[in-house]
């Protein structure tokens, strides 16, 4: 693999430092709307018999000219891909790739967005989907055929280069130390990757590679800030796992602004250029913001420390799956409050936040708990979402099978949100 070479690098740095923030604005509502989905796809489980396929992060593909065979992508870590109708329905599974070598990690997928029209070597152009890989550094590439999505068969085909280097990583060892690729949100063809247990953001540039493959290049890092002046004059460390830092996983780009959204999980969500330049916003906190919790090594758990009153008051840690509902130049930021299985609702433009939902079980899927990513659209798909769709991880798919761990997705109308919270 070749060694990666960034262009430029941002650094915040991680001792004490002041994030700029938004004054807290009051919810419309403080009341918890409540919403059940259309459909769901199948359980996967985290074991063998399963695949080790645990779901995380959704992305909804829209057809061109059929809407109705618009597809969702999903992603099952060491399970790989699985591609899913509008009913739910399983219609392809693309295995994460295997180890490098004996002794080396697999291929984990971990979150994955969408990227239309990109020019392939060939001089044809191809929507591809684009995973972050974080068993391997790397990112996985896919193109969608549109043909095949409207007849119903496989629609994806793995275009990664095979030269692809590594995202954060020099030499293979360091990638299996599991500091590497995490979360991912696209900015046409500029990747915004973030890197697990650091505050590290990095920004990729898809490059058309021979024989119609697909690459990337690195540009340039950021790092968010990993420790936090309170208003009484202490520091605040977010607890985790010794020689662990608090890392982002859910991101998301508003293209039409050039401004990234970026959830780190025991901090809030920042909001900053998509470019990475400039200086972030922290533009709302988790409730435990600024609680001291003690890690405790008998029980890799932190316990938790006393309530100053610093915190937030839409989210519970973690902060995770974030998506626009684009509307013209309006529209929506949602986030999945993942510590009390609720959605927040922010205002695109202004960032004030509007409303809180959940989905909850009803006569067609159950709910949907602990919630990592989602993904929304706002385009017509049909007789059945005429009005959008929006789906999102389900952390706790039952009914389960005995004591294995399974995950889902729920497929939600997005008339059912806006009727349940007075959104458009």
């Amino acid at each position: 693999m070749p060694v990666r070479a960034f262009l430029s690098t941002v650094l915040l740095l991680v001792t004490p430092f002041s994030p700029v923030t938004q004054p807290v604005t009051e919810p419309v509502t403080e009341k918890v709307a409540v919403v059940t989905a259309s459909a769901e796809t199948p359980a996967l489980y985290d074991d063998e018999a399963g695949g080790n396929a645990n779901g995380d992060d959704p992305a909804i593909w829209v057809h061109p000219t059929r809407p109705d065979s618009s597809v969702v992508i999903t992603t099952a870590k060491e399970g790989g891909l699985y591609v899913y109708s509008l009913s739910g329905a399983q219609l392809q599974h693309l295995p994460a790739p295997p180890p490098p070598g004996p002794g080396h990690e697999p291929g984990r997928l971990n979150n994955v967005d969408l990227v239309p029209g990109f020019r392939l070597s060939t001089g044809v152009r191809a929507d591809l989907a684009v995973a972050s890989d974080r068993g391997r550094d790397q990112l996985r590439v896919y193109a969608v055929d549109p043909v095949a999505a409207a007849a119903g068969r496989p629609p994806l085909t793995d275009v990664t280069d095979p030269s692809a280097p590594f995202v954060f990583h020099t030499t293979q060892e360091e990638v299996d130390a599991a500091r590497t690729a995490y979360g991912l949100a696209a900015d046409g063809a500029d990747i915004v990757v973030s890197r697990r247990h650091r505050t590290t953001l990095g920004l990729l540039r898809l490059v058309a590679a021979p024989g119609g493959r697909v690459t990337y290049r690195n540009v340039r890092t950021l790092d968010l800030p990993a420790a936090f002046p309170l208003p009484d004059g202490a520091t605040w460390t977010p607890c985790a796992e010794p020689g662990e830092l608090p890392q982002v996983e859910g991101m998301v780009v508003d293209r039409a602004r050039g401004v990234l959204y970026a959830a780190q999980e025991d901090v809030g969500i920042w909001r900053l250029r998509a470019d990475l330049t400039g200086r972030p916003v922290l533009m709302d906190k988790v409730r435990e913001y600024g609680r001291q919790d003690t890690y405790d090594p008998a029980t890799e758990e932190c316990a938790p420390g006393p309530d100053r009153g610093f915190g937030g008051r839409h989210l519970s840690a973690d902060a995770e799956g974030l998506t626009i509902f684009e509307d013209g130049r309006d529209g929506y930021l949602l986030a999945s409050s993942q510590g009390d299985d609720t959605f927040s609702v922010y205002d695109r433009g202004d960032g004030r936040h509007l409303a809180r939902f959940r989905v909850a079980p009803g006569r067609r899927a159950d709910g949907a708990e602990v919630s990592d990513g989602s993904a929304v659209t706002s385009a017509p798909l049909g007789a059945a979402y005429p009005a959008g769709l929006l789906v999102v991880h389900d952390g706790a798919e039952t009914p389960g099978d005995g004591d294995r761990e399974a995950t889902g997705f729920k497929l939600v109308d997005w008339r059912a949100v806006a009727g349940a919270t007075g959104l458009r």
